[in-house]
């Protein structure tokens, strides 16, 4: 048979060849790096958020410690103030006088531990040059080979290090003067919102929650109650167990003789504010001041009160008070403690594990009620938007 040529009479048309559409780039990228991309341009829009966020409370960083802090104080005396109001006292006469006890024990504790401190510094500086004579006989007698002229060294470079660095220790000495400034600027910024928080905390509460869209308004509602009882419950727990550090450790150093005991045990019941480390760093004082001032027998002992006390402290009463209402891992307690260090100082510090503690309520709040909440659970738009809003809106108030 033969082939037939081409309506113009040349040789048959070659096969042509069927040009294939491409695929679509997004469908061409395997499945796994789209989900890597997805995940990864979120996380990087997070961790831009959380920057910014970082620079605005470090820009008002006191603003932010004062108003933390008046949250802590709030969360310890609220309950005053509520039991006072149900025995029919009026609620801005509770208020006055809770807040004015809770500030006046304050100042008091901060006059007691300055005037005991300035009443024991000369015997302290006498009894410290004892002990690092007798710390120095100690090393010259002692396995470790320790020669006088290594010893002789080391006070010449401690005394060389503080003659190159007078012209900083003199700055930081006018820069105290701001310091105490913004202390006493933090100092009334905390009075006054812990005043308002007392009296006025509920509907302060209620009006933020207009600020949420209407959408995730119910969600944050119940998220915030829990929020507030896992804020008192470590307040009130960490006052207790505080008050139990410093009591106890406070009693084996005043028997064992060692000087300043009440202001030690002072400074041991505020580092309790800063889980882990604070009392790791309040324990280590009152060893050096035992160290110092009444020999190495003496420190050993105040050693093992420390720790006895500690361990006690962190095995049964911590879980046994604190319950399961604040519930925040060892490593995220020491992480969180270092990045507010970091961040703010000692303020930081101590505000940085509650700060946690409440997110994760908060977090975990949130996910219960969205895992709750069905899908088709959607806000009515339109129309329908008011009756549902208007039902919402009453749930809300009540």
């Amino acid at each position: 048979m033969e082939a037939q040529g081409s309506p113009g009479g040349g040789p048959a048309d070659a096969p042509t060849a069927v040009l294939r559409p491409r695929p679509d780039p997004a469908s061409a990228v395997p499945w796994g790096m789209r989900v890597a991309a997805e995940a990864g341009w979120r996380l990087l829009v997070l961790a831009g958020t959380v920057w910014v966020l970082m620079r605005i409370i470090s820009s008002v960083q006191l603003l932010v410690l004062s108003f933390t802090s008046a949250l802590l104080i709030t969360a310890l005396l609220q309950p005053t103030v509520a039991r006072l109001t149900r025995h029919r006292v009026p609620r801005g006469l509770a208020t006055a006088l809770t807040a004015a006890l809770g500030f006046v024990i304050m100042g008091l504790i901060g006059w007691f531990v300055t005037w005991q401190v300035m009443e024991n510094i000369d015997d302290l500086s006498d009894q410290v040059q004892d002990g690092i004579d007798e710390l120095r006989r100690w090393l010259l007698d002692s396995p470790f080979h320790v020669t006088e002229n290594q010893i002789n060294d080391i006070a010449g470079n401690l005394r060389e290090a503080i003659s190159d660095n007078t012209d900083t220790i003199t700055t930081a000495g006018l820069e105290g003067v701001t310091v105490i400034v913004e202390a006493l600027t933090g100092i009334l910024l905390t009075i006054f919102s812990t005043l308002f928080l007392l009296y006025d905390g509920k509907r302060i509460w209620q009006w933020s929650l207009k600020l949420v869209p209407a959408a995730a308004r119910p969600g944050v509602s119940a998220a915030g109650p829990r929020a507030w009882r896992t804020l008192t419950a470590y307040v009130r727990g960490t006052v207790i167990v505080a008050l139990i550090d410093a009591i106890f450790i406070g009693l084996g150093i005043y028997f064992l003789d060692v000087p300043m005991a009440v202001p030690l045990a002072v400074f041991i019941f505020l580092f309790a504010f800063i889980p882990l480390v604070g009392a790791v760093v309040s324990g280590a004082l009152a060893v050096v001041v035992a160290l110092v001032t009444q020999g190495v027998f003496t420190a050993v002992m105040t050693l093992v009160v420390v720790l006895a006390v500690q361990q006690i402290e962190g095995h049964i009463l911590q879980p046994f008070i604190l319950g399961r209402a604040v519930r925040v891992h060892p490593l995220a307690v020491v992480l969180s403690v270092a990045a507010g260090g970091m961040i703010a100082g000692i303020g930081g510090a101590v505000v940085a594990v509650p700060l946690v503690a409440v997110t994760n309520t908060v977090v975990g709040s949130l996910r219960a009620y969205a895992q709750d909440r069905p899908y088709g659970d959607e806000e009515p738009h339109g129309r329908g938007a008011r009756s549902g809003g208007g039902a919402r809106s009453g749930g809300d108030a009540g």
